[in-house]
């Protein structure tokens, strides 16, 4: 690139944000392997945001590739599939994958080798559903978001509906280093995530839609370019590389200009948001009816013998996985996910989950050791956010214990995207302190909720005493009213009848 090329590209380039090495290579020119069945995978009932899936089925039940193991619960859940066949082993804790490492349920299956789905009905033409029969489709397959966020397609889909959505953003941008699970997709299966996408835009009523891909990713840009070439509402938008260009906000931003306030979501401004992997599930579940059963995952890091992208089943193990790619040494440190946003794991006993892109091993020479020092005011920090928050004055309240005062700085708006602390001269842990004082903040508005629902029962229960010991008054009242009545009326009764008898009395003496 020459000077004049660099001065335009840093010109378009946006003023936010880090540009970290990506470590995308090897792993990323290396086409996608599928991994061997595994003997047991471990698939967890909790894989996207809302509530946790209901297991349907019992312990020593065979199952079928594709069959429904757990069913939604509430409006925003997703159903869970059998990614192979074989007989339900166990239903209960394994290691959740989250840094807390804390147990949570999960349905074991192992492994008949014979990997038999299950009949389906597929649709001869989806585009000859109705937008309705399509939502209803996604929502059936189980599809989430693959992008890390995990909410539940059908039902962003249905949001849109009612938001009058205009544009489809699919986010190809993959902005996390070693990362490239989004870039393999593209470059291999270009066509089925141009499929998917022109799915997702009949479903939700959508006029266009806009691919965002870095355009550090050249093959990806020409295999999708060629594969949306017969389909003029299918844009193909590279954007700089420039991380967190795939966070949603700055996407969207990027791609169309319109700013999301921090109070609204992006239907709200007539966009929907969804990945490249969730656009290639579209077109797996409504042209082959496969439900979300498996996925592509990232193998990475200093480490690893064999770089690469993997085609897993879901609940396969991280183990299973380093097992197949091999291991150069001990891993320094294991990793969920990107080393901007992810999750450090202790051990390699965790399963794939529908929001897994990728597990690195990092060696020691990729881990950064240096000590945290004193601010030193530079500003590094508040140029690079995003969101254009002040990240070391919102740090020097959550240092001081004044968690309403950052709250009012917008510690709710931060990402959690890491730019901060990748910057910061004196590697101070911007991104914990925000990370932890967010979570210091759930927890005091779950105990004020609790406070709140204790006070509104206490307030509840004495109306409700109030109105029994009212209920009981008059019912009292009533009963002493009728005794009343029928005393009198039995007084009447006999005073007539004492009457009567007089008369009659009287009547045969003058007789």
């Amino acid at each position: 690139m020459g000077l004049i090329e660099k001065f335009l590209h840093n010109l378009k380039a946006p003023h936010w944000g880090v540009h970290p090495d990506d470590h995308k290579r090897p792993a990323a020119d290396a086409p996608i392997r599928v991994l061997p069945l595994p003997a047991r995978l471990y698939v967890p009932l909790q894989q996207h945001v809302g509530q946790a899936a209901r297991p349907i089925v019992l312990v020593g039940q065979k199952v079928l590739k594709g069959q429904l193991i757990g069913e939604p619960q509430g409006r925003i859940s997703a159903p869970v599939h059998a990614p192979t066949s074989g007989t339900i082993t166990a239903i209960g804790d394994i290691t959740a994958p989250h840094a807390s490492g804390l147990p949570f349920d999960a349905i074991t299956i192992t492994s008949d080798g014979l990997d038999q789905a299950i009949e389906v009905d597929v649709p001869a033409d989806p585009f000859a559903l109705s937008p309705t029969e399509i939502t209803n489709l996604i929502a059936a397959a189980g599809i989430v978001g693959l992008g890390g966020a995990t909410f539940p397609a059908s039902v962003k889909m249905a949001l849109g509906k009612r938001s009058e959505i205009t544009t489809l953003i699919v986010n190809g941008g993959e902005c996390e280093p070693y990362l490239s699970c989004d870039d393999r997709v593209m470059r291999d299966h270009a066509a089925d995530v141009v499929d998917g996408v022109r799915l997702m835009m009949y479903g939700m009523g959508a006029k266009e839609a806009l691919v965002g891909i870095e355009d550090n990713k050249p093959e990806a840009i020409a295999a999708m370019r060629k594969a949306a070439s017969h389909f003029p509402k299918v844009k193909i938008r590279p954007v700089p590389a420039r991380y967190p260009m795939g966070s949603d906000r700055q996407l969207i931003q990027t791609l169309t200009g319109k700013e999301v306030p921090s109070d609204c979501r992006a239907a709200d401004v007539g966009v929907i948001v969804n990945n490249v992997n969730t656009a290639y599930c579209v077109h797996r579940a409504l042209r082959f009816g496969e439900p979300l059963i498996r996925r592509i995952v990232t193998i990475n890091g200093g480490a690893v013998w064999q770089p690469g992208n993997l085609m897993v089943p879901i609940g396969t193990l991280a183990a299973d996985l380093f097992e197949f790619v091999g291991l150069k040494s001990e891993p320094a440190r294991l990793v969920m996910g990107g080393p901007m946003m992810g999750t450090v794991i202790s051990h390699a006993n965790i399963p794939v989950v529908k929001g897994t892109s990728g597990f690195l091993a990092l060696s020691e020479e990729e881990i950064p050791h240096s000590e945290a020092g004193p601010c030193i005011r530079c500003g590094n920090c508040t140029s690079v956010c995003p969101i254009g928050l002040l990240p070391l004055e919102m740090a020097a309240r959550v240092r001081a214990g004044d968690l309403d005062g950052a709250s009012t700085m917008g510690l709710s708006d931060c990402i959690s995207c890491g730019c901060c602390s990748y910057i910061c001269p004196s590697h101070i842990p911007l991104v914990q302190y925000f990370s932890h004082a967010k979570g210091d903040l759930w927890a005091q508005e779950r105990s004020k909720l609790k406070m709140e629902a204790a006070k509104k029962l206490a307030v509840d229960r004495a109306a409700r005493l109030e109105r029994e010991a009212k209920e009981k008054a008059e019912a009292a009242a009533r009963r002493k009213a009728e005794r009343d009545a029928a005393k009198a009326a039995e007084a009447a009764a006999k005073a007539a009848a004492a009457a009567t008898e007089s008369t009659a009395t009287t009547t045969e003496t003058v007789s």
